[in-house]
């Protein structure tokens, strides 16, 4: 059987395997290589997620000695700084306060009036895909479009934003397991231009507000909403980073899952109305984040085993993806599945507040391709990015086919 091993590149490959052999073990194991409970099975990170005796962070309750634990070296301040004033590391009522605010951004009316917007972009990245007679599909459809989505929202000019995807990417490195001092020197430098950045624009928008979300969160804390300028830096960088890193991934490991299994292409390409269950069942079949992690605020049970307080828990979506006791025959790709429980969004109060957007997203460039490239096929085997818990491709080579 398979072992989990989270740096070794054939359980990078597929660590599907490795996730069944962990569910048969038992419902939790501890993992001592990251000092963490893992937790595989369906049913307990569903639960855990909506569970209170678990947070994102414990600071809210507990200093680092108080809880058992180390505080990060001085040197990785920015980055701590600009990730835990982000609403996904806070717990209520600072969760709350924050996640009140920017949900305004993300009613359903006001993602469905982006969809035009959407649409055209997708659309136009497509045209010059297939202009081209192909391309890398991850740099020249599935990057810029979330990109601009999210960059478009907050306000940031469309000349200011070559750096985003980078910064992105850099301060994504410090959220694998045990990452190193040179990925966390990037995490740093990036944290530190890209707050920056963000430091000058809202100056800008004090200055001259305009119809975007920056604005909005000036104009909320104006009127007496608690809101730091540290909390709108942190809270702008969150949505961008999670606003895009879920979609790019899931559009690149979505195709490249097609391209494997040419016979649900086919029935996609047969049938778009197909499009809305297929973006759900390829974020099942491959999910773009693989791990989750809480930290044990209060003692709790699974399955007999006493996970104390002070333990950190890392719930596994892409196993409960996978688990046979949810989804029949999981490791077989199917588009038309009807019941389909993922939890790829995640669950409870830290649910992806931008779910409703990707998925406009991610049917809008899935559609793009199907009506302007019927003929796209795989250009060359891509390699997978050495990541664990944000998993994706280096690149995704097609062509379109005459």
């Amino acid at each position: 059987m398979a072992a989990f091993d989270p740096w070794d590149p054939a359980f990078l490959a597929d660590p599907y395997p490795a996730y069944a052999e962990l569910r048969a073990k038992g419902r939790v194991q501890y993992f001592e290589p990251t000092d963490q409970w893992l937790v595989p099975h369906h049913a307990h990170v569903s639960a855990l997620l909506r569970d209170r005796r678990l947070g994102r962070t414990y600071q809210h309750r507990f200093t680092h000695e108080e809880f058992g634990r180390t505080a990060p070296p001085a040197e990785h301040e920015p980055f701590h700084t600009l990730n835990d004033h982000g609403m996904l590391d806070l717990e209520p009522p600072d969760h709350t306060r924050i996640r009140r605010l920017v949900s305004k951004a993300f009613t359903p009316r006001t993602v469905e009036r982006l969809k035009p917007y959407v649409t055209g972009l997708a659309g136009e990245l497509v045209d010059r895909l297939v202009a081209a007679g192909g391309g890398d599909l991850l740099t020249d459809v599935a990057e810029p479009l979330p990109v601009a989505v999210i960059a478009e929202m907050l306000g940031i000019p469309e000349a200011d934003r070559a750096p985003l995807r980078p910064w992105s990417a850099d301060i994504c490195g410090m959220y694998e397991l045990n990452p190193s001092e040179d990925v966390a020197a990037r995490a740093v430098r990036a944290s530190v231009e890209f707050s920056d950045y963000l430091r000058d624009l809202i100056a800008e928008r004090r200055k001259e507000p305009g119809d975007d979300l920056i604005s909005g969160l000036i104009a909320a804390h104006d009127e007496g909403d608690r809101l730091t300028e540290q909390e709108m830096i942190s809270t702008a960088v969150l949505l961008l980073n999670a606003g895009h890193e879920a979609t790019v991934n899931s559009t690149v490991n979505g195709w490249y899952a097609l391209f494997r299994n040419p016979s649900q292409l086919e029935a996609l390409r047969a049938d778009h109305s197909l499009v809305p269950r297929a973006v759900e069942e390829l974020m099942r079949y491959d999910t773009p984040l693989q791990l989750f992690e809480r930290w044990v605020l209060d003692d709790i049970e699974i399955d007999g085993t006493t996970i104390p307080r002070g333990a950190e828990i890392a719930l596994l979506f892409g196993s409960a993806n996978h688990d046979p006791e949810v989804f029949h025959d999981p490791e077989r790709l199917d588009l038309t599945r009807a019941d389909n429980p993922h939890i790829s969004f995640s669950a409870g109060i830290h649910y992806c507040i931008g779910a409703p957007l990707a998925r406009i997203e991610l049917a809008a460039s899935m559609t793009a391709l199907l009506e302007k490239a019927p003929t796209l096929a795989l250009a060359a085997e891509p390699e997978r990015k050495p990541n664990f818990v944000i998993r994706g491709l280096e690149g995704l080579r097609v062509h379109v086919l005459p």
